[in-house]
């Protein structure tokens, strides 16, 4: 077997060559078909189909190379930004939530039903048991209400993009941060 292998060697390595993208796999492919095609041997019928039975052996182990493969979603070129960004704005949503505090009773609950729950202002109206109109009103005041806690407890940078940084002020130390 081993004198038939080295004589058709090079034109698998050629064939799985054109099929594969990853060149440092070749090797592997080729091994693993000569290990197939010595164990299967007594398969062959005659001697005359080897090159072709050698070709199916090595069509099967590269189908199931790919078969093998786990499939990777293709990482963003700026993940570390996207990370970043993520853990900068959970960092100040965590500053945030104690500031909600601040608001009078009325926009309270309004606000953090409809900010930080995400709750429709219908369902808001429902929980308060106000008109829609009502809670939409309550919660455009709330909104302005919290702008004016914000502006006074956090220095906020902000560009073209959005927040840049933040950072609480002296006074605010006590509200979390």
């Amino acid at each position: 077997m081993l004198a038939d292998w080295l004589n058709h060697k090079e034109q698998l390595r050629h064939y799985v060559l054109k099929n594969i993208d990853d060149v440092d796999v070749v090797d592997d492919i080729l091994q693993e078909v000569y290990i197939k095609a010595s164990s299967h041997l007594h398969q062959l019928k005659s001697q005359d189909s080897l090159k072709s039975w050698l070709y199916r052996i090595t069509h099967n182990v590269m189908m199931d190379f790919y078969r093998s493969r786990e499939i990777y979603d293709e990482l963003s070129d700026n993940l570390i930004d996207d990370v970043e960004e993520e853990q900068a704005l959970d960092k100040m949503a965590q500053c945030l939530r104690p500031m909600f505090d601040c608001l009078p009773e009325k926009y309270h609950m309004a606000m953090i039903w409809s900010e930080v729950d995400g709750l429709s202002q219908q369902e808001v109206a429902d929980r308060l048991g106000i008109s829609l109109s009502g809670a939409k009103s309550r919660i455009q005041r709330g909104r302005v209400k919290f702008k004016s806690v914000l502006m006074t407890y956090c220095d906020i940078e902000i560009d073209q993009q959005g927040v840049v940084d933040f950072k609480p002020k002296i006074e605010c130390r006590h509200l979390a941060c």
